[in-house]
């Protein structure tokens, strides 16, 4: 057996950014690695996730999952290859799923670890299609949303990694028409020609509402909420009766430093009837069996199709976390160690 490691880099948020996070409020510190305890196991991360809650828990406000402390180490989804064990579910050389990114090596409790097959998928895929994002958007569409075969679905940034897939679900079970937004015409054209939306548009086009009316003629029936704001709004306006919106993300103003004025057309919510719901994919674990062994049959078929946009080396994991705040990636943002 080789030797373990006695110490891995980690970053830590050094400051609460203030609007748009900034490089200099993040460090990437090298901290001892301490041997694992009864019942933990230690974990030599090879991919980590960026996503856009993330940018929430560095303010240090009251929200539904605890904020990041200065000066210790984030947190987030990683996948990585067991080093060292003192488990008895969990061997070294087990391929695990785990909350404790942001660093090269991890110290935890087996029983916050789930193992992953990689002959069943790339490892990757556990942090995106076939991960949280992908639960949240199986979940959000078919739980949250009540979506049901012949709905008109519209998805705001669609081309991400929840979007995406919520879009390409909605067309395998039957949706009458799937339109999605997104911030560029090259994520526009993936939409409509990999994905196989109905239609779609770039939002920096023109007016949202516009341009959703225009794809939707005869309205929607439920809305996929990654963004929030003008998006919001304009979902509002185009619900059909009893139509519904399930909230997942408002990516729009994580970064506002005053507050946005929409939606201004709530009163709608009342006159059409409409049901407006959260998303947290924490609630709907108890789909995890079926929702892997129903996505991955859909990628085994070529069905279902996903990107990842990968940047390589913990050292540009912030860059990756900015970068998918701009909305650079196509699909999932994922940081890359090195297998």
């Amino acid at each position: 057996m080789s030797e373990l490691p006695k110490t891995g880099r980690e970053w830590h948020l050094t400051a609460r950014p203030h609007g748009w996070p900034k490089p200099e409020d993040f460090a990437l510190r090298e901290a001892e690695i301490p041997a694992p305890g009864p019942g933990q196991i230690l974990v030599r991360n090879t991919h980590m996730s960026v996503d856009p809650y993330m940018r929430g828990r560095m303010n240090d406000t009251k929200s539904y999952v605890p904020p990041f402390q200065l000066d210790q180490p984030m947190e987030g989804g990683a996948v990585g290859e067991v080093v060292a064990s003192n488990a008895d579910d969990i061997a070294v050389g087990d391929h695990v799923l785990h909350g404790l990114g942001w660093r090269e090596y991890a110290v935890l409790d087996a029983r916050h670890a789930a193992k992953v097959d990689p002959g069943l998928a790339p490892l990757p895929a556990y942090l995106g299609v076939l991960g949280m994002p992908g639960l949240t958007a199986y979940a959000g569409l078919l739980e949250v949303a009540s979506f049901k075969e012949g709905d008109a679905v519209f998805v705001s940034g669609a081309a991400g990694a929840v979007g995406s897939q919520v879009g390409q679900i909605a067309k395998l079970k039957g949706a009458s028409r799937v339109i999605g937004s997104a911030g560029s015409d090259e994520k526009v054209r993936l939409l409509v020609e990999e994905y196989g939306f109905d239609a779609a548009f770039n939002y920096k086009n023109g007016p949202v509402e516009e341009q959703l009316k225009a794809a939707a003629p005869d309205g929607i029936d439920v809305y996929f909420d990654n963004v929030g704001g003008d998006h919001l709004e304009a979902a509002l306006s185009t619900l059909n009766v009893h139509g519904r919106a399930a909230l997942c993300g408002m990516i729009a103003q994580y970064n506002a430093t005053e507050p946005t004025p929409a939606p201004r057309n709530l009163a709608l919510v009342i006159g059409k009837r409409l049901r407006l719901q959260g998303v947290l994919v924490r609630d709907h674990a108890a789909l995890q069996p079926e929702f892997v062994r129903e996505v991955s049959g859909w990628i085994r078929s070529g069905e279902l199709q996903y990107r990842e946009t990968v940047v390589e080396g913990i050292d540009h994991a912030v860059d990756a976390f900015l970068g998918m705040l701009r909305g650079e990636n196509v699909g999932k943002m994922i940081v890359s160690f090195g297998d």
